[in-house]
């Protein structure tokens, strides 16, 4: 029996739904989401076994941090994560979200977005299939206008138009991966979910409550720092300490909050995604300390993780 095996960088620009796709096809809640941009920072690998036409298929897929510009160190870094996705993939999977206006056209880009799209798509050599994201927040006549101005860019083999928040067309959309995918044996056990470690997860799980929680007011050099991770098996659970790091005493307060509310919010819903990951309770505490400027250098960056 034939069988498929592969990787398929995931790109588009901050926000597109990328991380809520992956969550998606995995079927659990591994890469942070929030509605805020930039939220990914890291290449993060998903392994996701199905079939396409009825033979085995395994694609491995890489969540990245959304196409972009900007000259600090820490989006150096993430451009550097996406791009090295982009040029080595076995399939590329481009995500427009066709809920906003600007990208529903490739003509229509602003030059910074459509800059760094440009770049991105300059460095893929795999297969390219576009996937238009979010169609359930779009009138249906809308939609085969976006697909034919998509579709005139010329490099995509194939086009699909899926909600990745309500699960329309992402069936599709595997097939269209998988069935690019080169012929070959799984690369990864069946049971394998991720290459990254439950710490990494853990810390992810606790900035994108940072996120979610406080929105507009959150700092972008925020980082989190998992300073322990211990499992106690004669108790069945795990035992979690982790640092917030931000880069100025205003924005520590923006973090903790009113007599501490904030960051008890924030850690009683991290601890409740650390501990449904896990599948076990979760004792997590949460510090918040200022480390000025770490985004702005590599010193910083290394410090915070960002290898």
């Amino acid at each position: 029996m034939p069988s498929r095996a592969g990787t398929c960088a995931i790109l588009g620009l901050p926000n597109a739904g990328k991380s809520t796709l992956m969550n998606r096809y995995l079927g659990m809640r591994l890469c942070a989401v929030s509605s805020r941009p930039q939220t990914t920072r890291n290449r993060v690998l998903g392994v996701r076994n199905g079939q396409v036409a009825g033979d085995p298929a395994q694609i491995i897929f890489l969540d990245t941090p959304g196409a972009q510009r900007g000259e600090n160190a820490l989006r150096r870094y993430m451009r550097e994560q996406t791009l090295a996705a982009a040029g080595d993939c076995d399939v590329a999977l481009l995500l427009v979200d066709a809920a906003d206006p600007q990208q529903r056209a490739p003509a229509s880009l602003p030059d910074h977005e459509d800059r760094a799209i440009q770049e991105i798509l300059a460095a893929v050599s795999a297969p390219l299939v576009l996937a238009l994201n979010k169609v359930d927040r779009v009138p249906k006549p809308a939609l085969l206008p976006m697909l034919e101005a998509w579709s005139a860019a010329g490099r995509f083999e194939e086009l699909v138009p899926i909600s990745a928040l309500t699960g329309d067309g992402v069936d599709r959309l595997e097939q269209a991966i998988a069935s690019r995918l080169p012929e070959g044996p799984a690369l990864y056990p069946e049971d394998m979910v991720t290459d990254r470690a439950e710490r990494f997860l853990a810390g992810e799980l606790v900035r994108e409550q940072l996120f979610r929680q406080l929105g507009e007011e959150l700092p972008y050099a925020t980082a989190v720092v998992v300073d322990q991770f211990a499992e106690r098996p004669d108790r069945g659970d795990v035992v979690i300490a982790a640092t917030i790091f931000v880069e100025r005493d205003s924005q520590k307060g923006i973090v903790v909050g009113k007599g501490g509310q904030r960051i008890k919010a924030i850690g009683e819903a991290g601890r409740a995604a650390i501990s449904e990951l896990l599948g076990c309770p979760v004792h997590l505490v949460l510090h918040v300390k200022v480390a000025p400027n770490w985004s702005r250098g590599g010193g910083g960056l290394r410090a915070m993780g960002y290898e």
